[in-house]
């Protein structure tokens, strides 16, 4: 993780930075390996959040997990800065590793301090924390983003694309398909179409999902009259089999 401040040079200070924890980490995976087993293995309670993990994960133990982890998946690195610039973002799209990037604003008034910020990974901890939602994070593969009439029809029908979504990292390789729901007075999931490929959207913290056809058109997925804070404000995410099989959109969230 990054953490910075926007004064600092994007290009000579969090660039650099970013550029050398990728170096070191791919130098030091063996000593990362033995100082994470070591450290689980002495807390109970982190063993047995692991051994969890490497199950649903079809690990045979947690020396496979971590050797999987550390030395077959792509590092990641996560920016915490105060403001998010189009200097930032350029820079972030140069790397070759992914990054992910939190805005995190301090104000205070008198005694009073308050922080602004979206939490890390916001829209999978819902699914996580959520006491309703039966989706499984491990069953997602399927991103849902909302779209007016206008930019529905231009682009989502007509280009085959959607563009400048935000997504997190790690679920860049899990996304197989989207799905566009349309805002009122539509207000329902119309069509969906299978992922070709996402890519980095110019030079943002943003991505376009590219379509391998032309959106399906599939039954309305309607938003429910009696069920509040259902309908996707921003884009989130399930699963497909839920999504064809929905009636209305809490089946799948």
């Amino acid at each position: 993780m990054q953490v910075s401040i926007v004064r600092h040079d994007p290009y000579k200070h969090i660039g650099q930075q970013l550029l050398k924890f990728a170096i070191s980490y791919k130098a030091s995976g063996r000593k990362i390996k033995r100082f994470l087993l070591e450290n689980i293995l002495k807390n109970e309670s982190a063993k047995k959040i692991v051994k969890r993990s490497f199950k649903k994960a079809g690990k045979r133990n947690i020396d496979d997990f971590l050797e999987d982890l550390i030395f077959e998946k792509p590092v990641t690195a996560v920016v915490v800065i105060d403001e998010i610039t189009s200097d930032l973002e350029n820079v972030l799209t140069q790397l070759t590793m992914k990054t992910d990037i939190i805005e995190f604003q301090t104000y205070k008034c008198g005694d009073e301090v308050i922080h602004r910020f979206t939490p890390f990974q916001q829209e999978i901890r819902n699914i996580i924390e959520s006491k309703k939602s039966t989706v499984k994070v491990e069953e997602l593969d399927t991103i849902v983003v909302p779209a007016n009439e206008e930019g529905f029809n231009e682009v989502f029908l007509g280009q085959s694309c959607w563009y400048a979504i935000r997504i997190s990292s790690s679920m860049i390789d899990r996304i197989k398909y989207i799905a566009g729901y349309q805002t009122a007075p539509i207000s329902a999931i119309t069509y969906y179409a299978e992922v070709k490929k996402i890519e980095k959207y110019k030079n943002t913290s943003k991505y376009i999902v590219y379509f391998k056809d032309k959106a399906k058109r599939i039954s309305p997925v309607r938003l429910p009259k009696n069920i509040k804070g259902v309908a996707p404000q921003a884009p989130r995410y399930t699963n497909i089999r839920r999504l064809l099989e929905a009636k209305i959109l809490s089946d799948i969230f």
